[in-house]
């Protein structure tokens, strides 16, 4: 195979890594497995344009893109129903999307993953059409996020410490959103602390990622926790992926949902793969079966084909 590799030189665990040296065991691994290789090593502010560059390459199959969740949304976002796939080396600080790929954590297994990687299809979503691989949130994780970014961090660790710091200050001092939640026939007026949708359901058990990238629905979270010890509670199930045993959550599923929030408030923030912007006050999100071309390991594509 043909890549172009994408390397955000300030991005997750690559900021703390020899990035000349990693580029050259990438270049040495695939090459040796038979396939031709591009690097580019780019600040983080020219990360979207060095993507959209190895995109239109013609004589490319597949493009991979190293840094953190920014990162790696931003090339699913670019190869969004194109031929070429994504190629994923992790380096954020929980790579949730990666986890349900099957792509291992660190960076030097995920390269030697790519070598006898396999092709495969799996779901995108979108937010009033811009799209995310992830996790889309308003409410109390949009303000964590907010929080975590006036804290000042280096490293993976420092981000983690950061947003345990940034959680516990939110949870202290919740707010409540009153939305119009629709889905299919059913329409929900409620109050929440916050909503969360995602790219097919997440799994039991683990950190809040789908084990089924291809399952065609959205996962849609609900948090209906106000009190400090509620939120708490809820916080823990989420971390264990224990969602089904909270009673502070409910569970929806649906190929679609309305989103409208009813507030004085004049602008909104929310979440999308990590990343703050903008929230209008009416959002339509859908999933996207199959949009997204994924490079995963051989073992894991087999596993699936099972």
């Amino acid at each position: 195979m043909r890549f172009a590799a994408v390397l955000n030189q300030d991005g997750g665990t690559l900021r703390t890594t020899d990035v000349s040296a990693f580029a050259g065991r990438l270049r040495q691994t695939l090459e040796a497995a038979g396939h031709s290789v591009q690097v580019d090593i780019v600040a983080g502010h020219k990360i979207a344009a060095a993507l959209e560059r190895a995109v239109t390459r013609r004589n490319v199959d597949v493009v991979i893109a190293g840094g953190g969740d920014g990162t790696i949304s931003t090339a699913a976002s670019l190869l969004m129903n194109k031929k070429k796939a994504l190629a994923i080396l992790p380096a954020g600080t929980m790579n949730l999307f990666a986890r349900g790929l099957g792509i291992p954590q660190t960076l030097d297994a995920a390269l030697k993953s790519l070598a006898d990687g396999e092709v495969t299809a799996v779901d995108m979503a979108s937010a009033n059409g811009q799209p995310f691989v992830h996790q889309f949130s308003i409410g109390m994780h949009a303000r964590m996020v907010q929080l975590r970014e006036n804290m000042e961090f280096g490293s993976r660790l420092g981000k983690m410490r950061a947003s345990v710091r940034a959680a516990w200050a939110t949870i202290k001092n919740p707010h409540t959103l009153k939305v119009t939640l629709t889905i299919g026939q059913a329409e929900i007026v409620t109050r929440a602390t916050g909503i969360s949708i995602s790219n097919n359901l997440f799994g039991e058990g683990h950190l809040p990622y789908a084990d089924d990238p291809t399952g065609g629905v959205l996962g849609i979270y609900v948090s209906v926790a106000r009190r400090r010890r509620d939120l708490v509670k809820l916080f823990l199930a989420m971390l264990r992926g224990r969602w089904r045993d909270s009673q502070h959550v409910e569970i929806h599923q649906a190929d679609k949902a309305i989103l409208k929030i009813h507030s004085s408030t004049k602008k909104f923030s929310a979440v999308m793969d990590g990343e703050l912007f903008g929230l209008e006050r009416e959002t339509v999100i859908e999933i996207h079966p199959s949009a997204l071309n994924v490079l995963v390991p051989a073992s894991y594509a087999q596993a699936k084909a099972a």
